[in-house]
């Protein structure tokens, strides 16, 4: 029996900037970031929307687009690593939302949960469910990735940003591509990047330190909650490539093989924080698992290096680059940073890529090589299943993309210090925040969400 996913449906901030207006604002040579790392535009949330919008809007399109019974619904898991409340669940906002839109009490009996693990995340919701449809052949799961990558500005993340989500329906016998039940797995506990509980002293606040009552807060430090992480963009590089690097030999341990593992697969999908990180990243694995080694492992630290950036630079990397990488990194470009969502989205961006060019890859095999702070990485393989082409043409991945609307520097600084307070694009056929609760004391900061037509 066959498992894996069977629909799939995104949706992305409808506002973006430029990077190269961003890059002249900031005093960077534009070519810098569009052909070094890839950047075209990156895209932000407008004032009506958060990670519940965006989980919310793509499971809409997924249950719409492809008919689907909710009541049929086993469970639905969220991976994100931006999180609205440190007790409740993305997931059980999304039940809530989809009860009113298409029916009371039709979740009822679906199991959800959130998987935090930065950028990982939503593949680890994707195994536990696949894990269970194994267990559970008739019963369906949806997995829904939802982030908001936010970076400080003129941080050297910032052009890196990018807001948006993705629903994936998990069945056995799918239509899009079939899981292989092998994968391999690296972990270390690492500080590369992550987003702390921060603090002030109320007396740095208030002037007074006396401790009396700030805003109900009877604590001596204040607690602050940042969307933006700490990160060391080199450390965490490294650690990319060395949990990527010691799954991926492990999962050829798994699959008992000497041959070259990537030249078995038709795509290679990574996690992709920024267009071009895929191809960086992989350029080790790349010599190191050549039918003829081109690193001998004996080399100092400076010339593994240096060999490595001459392998990068070979016309032989640059065309497995583009023959393996570069369908994945179309959408990456365009959007920014979906954290959890950056691996799936680089899996759509390859199929609607193939459809669009009238490849034929039914029965051909993708690598997955996932990644997440903190740190983890995860390589797992599928097969292209023959109706993939049909189930993927619904999403219209590129001509949404098309339709999203540029902002000015100005309105950019103002969304992100959150100055802007109406809305840039009104909202149609959505999900919004339409208000946060400050009044009621048993339900002070609850959030309220509603579907405009």
């Amino acid at each position: 029996m066959k498992t894996g996913i069977d629909a799939i449906a995104f949706d992305v901030a409808q506002l973006h900037l430029p990077i190269q207006t961003l890059a002249i604002a900031r005093n960077i040579e534009p070519e810098k970031l569009e052909k070094g790392l890839g950047l075209i535009k990156m895209t932000l949330p407008d004032v009506h929307q958060d990670t519940v919008v965006f989980g919310a809007n793509a499971l809409t399109k997924l249950v719409l687009e492809n008919h689907i019974n909710l009541n049929e619904i086993s469970r639905i898991y969220v991976g994100t690593e931006s999180a609205i409340d440190s007790s409740k669940p993305i997931s059980s906002f999304l039940i809530a939302l989809m009860e009113q839109k298409f029916g009371d009490n039709i979740l009822a009996n679906c199991d959800v949960v959130d998987f935090t693990f930065a950028c990982i995340g939503g593949v680890d919701a994707l195994q536990n469910c696949l894990d269970f449809v194994r267990l559970n052949p008739t019963k369906k799961a949806i997995v829904v990735t939802t982030d908001f990558a936010k970076y400080d500005l003129n941080s050297t993340g910032e052009y890196t940003q990018g807001a948006g989500a993705l629903a994936m329906l998990v069945t056995a016998n799918p239509k899009i591509i079939a899981f292989e039940n092998e994968w391999a797995t690296s972990t270390k506990g690492v500080f590369d990047f992550f987003k702390p509980y921060r603090t002030l002293s109320k007396e740095t606040i208030t002037g007074n330190d006396t401790n009396d009552a700030w805003f109900d807060n009877l604590e001596a430090e204040i607690e602050i909650h940042k969307d933006q992480p700490v990160f060391d963009g080199q450390y965490s590089n490294q650690c990319y490539m060395d949990r990527t690097r010691n799954a991926y030999f492990s999962f050829k341990k798994i699959k008992n093989t000497t041959e070259t593992l990537y030249n078995t697969w038709e795509s290679i999908i990574m996690h992709l924080p920024y267009s071009f990180q895929g191809r960086r990243m992989l350029s080790e694995i790349y010599a190191l698992d050549a039918a003829t080694s081109i690193l001998s492992g004996n080399e100092s630290s400076a010339d593994y290096q240096n060999k490595l950036k001459e392998v990068s630079k070979s016309d032989e990397y640059r065309a497995f680059v583009t023959q393996k990488l570069q369908p994945a990194e179309i959408a990456s470009s365009l959007i920014g940073n979906l954290y959890t969502g950056s691996i799936f989205m680089g899996f759509l961006s390859t199929l609607a890529h193939f459809a669009k060019t009238n490849a034929t890859i039914s029965g051909k095999k993708f690598g997955f090589l996932a990644y997440g702070s903190g740190s983890k990485s995860k390589v797992f393989e599928g097969i292209i299943q023959p109706e993939w082409q049909l189930a993927v043409a619904k999403t219209k991945l590129f001509e949404t993309l098309e339709e999203s609307h540029e902002i000015d520097f100005a309105t950019y600084e103002k969304l992100h210090k959150k100055e802007q307070k109406q809305s840039v694009k009104a909202p149609r056929n959505e999900w919004i925040l339409d208000r946060i609760e400050n009044e009621n004391p048993n339900l002070i900061g609850a959030r309220y969400y509603k579907w405009i037509d």
